[in-house]
């Protein structure tokens, strides 16, 4: 199958490359040209989100996508100017990269007759992490899930979940699958063996909740997602959203013992056993769909 992956250069595609590479002809699209052993022969079209017919062109004869290109940060936060990864970036590029560059992806896929778009979207959706104002996350229950409810505050988390409700959108009304990945601290082996190396005993929250995922366990996800839709897969909903991470956290202590000892006031909201490190963000969803679990530890580098 003929398949286009966008921000091919990019943390998560250059591993969602080569998982899909022995199964389907792929098409590689990003600004940079991806790196020589993400590139291996495949077709790279240099383009840009924001440029309908790049993505046009990228799209043509194409089967599947993976939408994996995207701003990674909220370019127009407070705090934005201290980020080095932000320097130089325009403030509107979140919006410009992340809702109009999916726009164009769904408009091209659906005018091409594209079966089925996986995107890379984030745990951010629920509004957790880049928060703005002092109000902390309105927890509802924990381990979260994907029913839970959303509080968003930054253009980037927004964007996140716009993008999955404009993907639910052309599902109802053209028919075409839509899957997204709420993926959440993406780990390349080299970033894990770091904070294997760094980690240290937890002196105070993190809104993050400590959530990360290997890159190889992100890459099979979206590869097992597409691959539910072809006539042998199971049988998954026209449109679903799912949480992407270890079931473990980052963290040193227990999960039950942060909170008891940070936020014993999320204690009472605890309707799931939080045994060991086990995230605060439930996979089970995604294990029911299609039999993903996590494989990759870091913590078998720990000193």
């Amino acid at each position: 199958m003929r398949v286009l992956v966008t921000g091919a250069s990019g943390r998560l595609g250059r591993w969602v490359v080569p998982e899909l590479a022995s199964e389907h002809e792929l098409v590689l699209f990003s600004r940079t040209r991806p790196d020589e052993e993400v590139l291996a022969g495949h077709e790279w079209i240099q383009g840009n989100l924001t440029d309908y017919a790049d993505i046009r062109k990228a799209i043509e004869g194409v089967k599947a996508v993976q939408h994996l290109g995207a701003q990674a940060d909220p370019s127009d936060h407070p705090r934005a100017g201290e980020w080095k990864q932000m320097r130089g970036v325009p403030f509107d590029a979140t919006i410009k990269t992340n809702v109009l560059g999916t726009y164009y992806v769904m408009r091209a896929a659906i005018e091409e007759g594209v079966k089925v778009v996986v995107m890379a979207g984030s745990n951010c959706a629920l509004g957790i992490y880049y928060r703005i104002s002092n109000r902390p996350f309105p927890f509802r229950y924990l381990p979260v899930d994907e029913d839970h409810p959303t509080d968003v505050e930054d253009t980037y988390s927004f964007t996140k979940l716009a993008g999955e409700e404009l993907l639910a959108a052309c599902t109802r009304a053209h028919g075409i699958r839509t899957y997204v990945t709420r993926l959440g601290g993406i780990m390349e082996p080299e970033r894990r063996l770091r904070m294997a190396e760094r980690a240290r005993p937890i002196t105070r929250w993190y809104d993050g909740l400590w959530t990360w995922v290997s890159a190889e366990d992100s890459a099979r996800a979206h590869r097992m997602l597409m691959a539910a839709c072809l006539p042998e897969g199971p049988q998954l909903p026209a449109h679903d959203v799912f949480f992407v991470n270890a079931d473990d956290t980052s963290a040193l202590e227990p999960s039950m013992a942060l909170l008891e000892r940070l936020r014993p006031d999320l204690l009472p909201l605890v309707r799931e056993p939080l045994e060991g490190h086990r995230s605060f963000l439930s996979t089970a969803k995604l294990q029911a769909a299609v039999g993903w679990r996590h494989e990759v530890s870091w913590r078998d580098l720990l000193p």
